[in-house]
């Protein structure tokens, strides 16, 4: 038998010596496609047949690799961020040597950083590189949509996880779920942190080959249980004047800028993130478009970032209670329409950048 669904359905048989998982490692393509992810899930949550089921997919985002544009070498990393990919890198080609000697206990990585800072990029681009699936969950969405079926789903997870192995199995916002317990949660929730921390120590990169990446914005709010989860933390921190500089230079690799100084840019744009600084990029490029030129200035990228912090400092405004609404309608508290200048404060901290990814909480350095 090679049809991993027929052999499921005769397993057990004293006719039939192939099981549904050698099966499905026999037909195992050697990069895995769209075609191949799609036939698995629906194989999966066919078989499951489980009311919500179509509702648990929505929360979960599989990516081919092939899907995914950004490549390891369009991100500018810190020493720390390249040495860590580099020694999971060696782990996933040396799984069969790691279960050999008993280290099976590796392979969960927590990204710890402000959003923008790259977390979720590196880890596409890891996913990219190896040619692994990208399996990815936003556990806010799990919790806030069906907090009694938390649980369950978190449990769904990690089993599509499985069977997409070998994959990367990214959870974003790990500490929506992972926050330090309090007495006086919800049932539901505390179920919820008791399975996922089961869940986490139930996989394995060498047993199971899904390698775990989870990421957080506020690692000051996770559970200590959580960190202990986690064989190695990666921080990712805003990028330095130097690592700015290098950002701008590989943004802008294929756009036609006359007298770019990055170095120059690099100076104006303190406490910006590889985010924030393809969004100034990306302004700069609409501005000369409009003006109907695909040469940009130097000028028309430091223009780009003064509108940007002047959009930013909105954003960060302690208004009063009702301004906010009336600035965005670009109105004034006279109701006459007048006195807004069409500028909005933008609260979702978005990926900006034009790679054919959703848009999520982190972007490349």
């Amino acid at each position: 038998l090679t049809n991993p669904t027929v052999a499921r359905a005769a397993e057990g048989r004293d006719d039939v010596d192939v099981t549904h998982e050698a099966a499905r490692d026999n037909v195992r393509p050697i990069s895995a496609d769209r075609v191949w992810i799609d036939a698995l899930l629906e194989e999966y949550f066919d078989a499951d047949e489980e009311e919500g089921d179509a509702e648990m997919l929505d929360l979960v985002h599989v990516r081919a690799p092939e899907e995914i544009e950004m490549t390891l070498d369009d991100l500018v990393l810190t020493e720390d961020q390249e040495d860590e990919i580099g020694k999971i890198v060696t782990a996933i080609e040396h799984r069969d040597y790691l279960a050999q000697i008993g280290l099976r206990e590796i392979g969960k990585l927590l990204f710890v950083g402000p959003p923008g800072t790259g977390k979720t990029t590196v880890s596409r681009a890891l996913a990219h590189e190896l040619g692994l699936p990208f399996v990815e969950v936003k556990l806010s969405m799990i919790t806030s949509q069906y907090l009694g079926e938390t649980a369950k789903n978190v449990e769904k997870t990690f089993e599509v996880a499985k069977r997409l192995s070998p994959c990367i199995l990214f959870i974003d916002e790990f500490d929506s779920v992972a926050k330090t317990r309090r007495s006086d949660e919800h049932a539901a929730l505390k179920r919820a942190v008791n399975t996922l921390l089961k869940s986490i120590d139930d996989i394995s990169l060498v047993r199971d080959e899904v390698l775990l990446i989870g990421a957080t914005n506020h690692p000051d709010q996770l559970d200590a249980a959580a960190w202990r989860r986690f064989d190695e933390i990666v921080n990712f921190p805003k990028p330095d004047r130097g690592m700015r500089s290098d950002i701008l230079r590989v943004v802008t690799r294929e756009m036609d800028i006359a007298d770019f100084d990055p170095d120059a840019v690099a100076d104006l744009t303190e406490g910006l993130t590889g985010s924030d600084l393809r969004m100034v990029l990306r302004e700069a490029v609409l501005s000369a478009l409009t003006e109907g030129r695909r040469t940009l200035t130097q000028e028309d990228v430091l223009d780009a970032v003064e509108d940007f912090e002047e959009r930013d400092n909105l954003k960060n405004m302690d208004m009063i209670e009702g301004d906010h609404e009336s600035l965005v309608a670009g109105g004034s508290d006279s109701g006459d329409g007048s006195g807004g200048d069409g500028s909005s404060a933008e609260g979702d901290d978005h990926d900006h950048a034009d790679h054919g990814d959703h848009a999520d909480h982190d972007h490349d350095h």
